[in-house]
C-alpha cells in the first residue's frame, strides 16, 4: 500500500483546503445563490465577488464534546449581581421573555451563515458548466500544445523503453575492456608454461610449472566471472515534451448599432458580450477577439469603441458579414483556427438584405466557423432576418442557434443555454 505525504508549504492562505472542501460540500447552495446574483447584478461587475447566505441548519456538524459531570459550582466572569450560593428566580409570567428581535413563536428560527465568495471562486460557479459547444475539429489547449521527441539515450529510465542493442553494445564493451588484460595474462602465462613443459624436468621446473597453472586457473575464474550483461550496461530511450503549434481559435463579437438600436437595447447587447468576452477570457487564455461593429457599413473596432461608441445609422446587416468573411480569408484560414461568431441586434434589417444575409451565412460562414450564435434583443415580433436565419439554424442545427433577448434578465439564462456544455 502507498502513503502519499504532501509536505507543500502552506500559502498565504493557509486554510485554503478547507475553505474548497467547504465550497464542494455546499456547492448547490452557493451555485443558486450565484445564478441568483447574476439574474440581477450588472453584467460590468461580474468580476467582482458575492456575499452568499446559507441557512445554519445546512451547515450544522455533530461534534463531540465533554459533558458538565456531577454538582458545579460556577460563578461566570463578569458577573457583579451575584455571588456563590445565591439562587437565581424563575422569570414570572410563565411564557417567556420578549425580546426586541424577530424570535419565532413555534419553538424553531433560522439564522443564516454569511460570508464572501472571492473573484475566482464566483467565477468557477458562475462557468462551471459552460464551454464552448462543437469542439470537433481539433482540441483546443491554447496557441501550444506537447508532443514526444526522442531525446537520445539515458542510463536510468522505465523499463519499458529499454534500449536492447544499445545496452548489449555497452555490455560487449565492458566485457572488454575488464576481460583483454586478464587474457593477456593467460597467454603469456601458458607460453610460459609450454617452454617449461618442453624442457627437462627439475623440481624447480616443477614447481614453476605447478605455480604457473595455479595462476592460470585463477585467471581464468575471475575471467568466468565477469557477469554477461550489468546494471551498468542498461541504456533506455530518453523522450521528451516539446510544444508545437496547434489549432489556434478566433471569437467574432458582431452588434448593431443603428438608429432603431435604442440605448436600453445596446446596453443589454454591451452586457451579452461583456458577459461572453469574460467567459472566453476565462476559459481560454490565448483566444481572440474580433470585435464588428455595423450600421450601414461595417467596421472592425477595439474593445473600447465596440462597447462605448457612439455612432449611429441605418441598418445593412449584410455589410458586417461580409466584413466578418474578408477578415477570416484574410488572417484567419479555417484550416489552421477554430472560428466562433456571435451576432447581436433588434431584428430590423431592410428587407431585401436579410436573403442575402441568409446567403453569406450558408456559402460562407457556415462552412468555416465551428459555432455561430445570433441573440435578437426586442420585445416585438420577430421579422425578415430572424425568418431568413431560422432557415439558416434548420439546415445547420450543430453550428447554427439563435435566441431572444427581451429584458436584462433573460442575458444570464440565454447566455448559459448558447454556450451549455454538450455531451461527447
Amino acid at each position: 500500500m502507498s502513503y502519499i505525504i504532501d509536505r507543500r508549504l502552506n500559502g498565504r492562505h493557509k486554510s485554503m483546503v478547507n475553505r474548497q472542501r467547504f465550497l464542494d460540500r455546499y456547492k448547490a447552495q452557493i451555485r443558486e445563490s450565484v445564478a441568483d446574483a447574476a439574474s440581477k447584478r450588472s453584467i460590468t461587475d461580474m468580476e467582482r465577488g458575492e456575499s452568499v447566505s446559507l441557512p445554519t441548519k445546512d451547515i450544522s456538524e455533530p461534534v463531540f464534546h465533554h459533558g458538565s459531570g456531577g454538582a458545579r459550582d460556577i460563578v461566570h466572569t463578569g458577573n457583579q449581581e451575584f455571588v456563590a450560593g445565591d439562587k437565581v428566580p424563575r422569570p414570572q409570567g410563565g411564557s417567556g421573555g420578549k425580546g426586541s428581535g424577530k424570535a419565532s413563536n413555534q419553538g424553531n428560527g433560522e439564522d443564516e451563515f454569511n460570508f464572501t465568495l472571492t473573484q475566482e471562486e464566483f467565477l468557477n460557479f458562475l462557468f462551471e458548466d459552460l464551454a464552448l459547444p462543437n469542439l470537433v475539429k481539433r482540441r483546443l489547449a491554447g496557441l501550444e500544445t506537447w508532443e514526444w521527441q526522442n531525446a537520445g539515450i539515458v542510463t536510468e529510465g522505465n523499463p519499458a523503453k529499454i534500449n536492447i542493442v544499445r545496452s548489449l553494445r555497452a555490455a560487449t564493451s565492458r566485457r572488454i575492456a575488464l576481460g583483454t588484460g586478464k587474457k593477456r595474462s593467460i597467454r603469456v602465462k601458458e607460453e610460459e608454461l609450454n617452454r617449461l613443459l618442453a624442457e627437462e624436468t627439475s623440481p624447480e621446473r616443477v614447481a614453476r610449472i605447478a605455480e604457473l597453472r595455479a595462476e592460470i586457473a585463477k585467471l581464468k575464474l575471475r575471467l568466468e566471472k565477469i557477469p554477461f550483461i550489468d546494471t551498468f550496461d542498461l541504456r533506455y530511450n530518453h523522450h521528451i515534451k516539446v510544444a508545437k503549434p496547434t489549432a489556434q481559435a478566433v471569437m467574432f463579437c458582431v452588434m448593431d448599432v443603428s438608429g432603431s438600436m435604442s440605448q436600453v437595447t445596446k446596453d443589454m447587447a454591451k452586457r451579452f458580450f461583456l458577459l461572453l468576452y469574460l467567459f472566453l477570457k476565462r476559459n481560454y487564455d490565448k483566444i481572440e477577439v474580433v470585435f464588428i461593429r455595423h450600421h450601414t457599413s461595417a467596421k472592425e473596432v477595439d474593445e473600447q469603441e465596440f462597447f462605448y461608441s457612439r455612432e449611429t445609422g441605418g441598418t445593412i446587416v449584410s455589410s458586417a458579414l461580409k466584413l466578418m468573411n474578408d477578415i477570416i480569408q484574410t488572417r484567419y484560414p479555417p484550416e489552421e483556427w477554430n472560428i466562433y461568431g456571435a451576432q447581436a441586434s433588434d431584428g430590423d434589417n431592410w428587407s431585401d438584405d436579410s436573403p442575402l444575409c441568409q446567403q453569406i451565412l450558408i456559402e460562407q460562414i457556415i462552412p468555416a466557423v465551428q459555432y455561430f450564435s445570433y441573440i435578437e434583443i426586442t420585445p416585438r415580433q420577430h421579422q425578415a432576418l430572424w425568418l431568413a436565419y431560422e432557415e439558416v439554424q434548420a439546415a445547420y442545427p450543430e453550428q447554427f442557434a439563435l435566441q431572444q433577448i427581451i429584458e436584462a434578465s433573460d442575458i444570464y439564462p440565454v447566455f448559459r443555454e448558447l454556450f451549455a456544455r454538450k455531451p461527447a
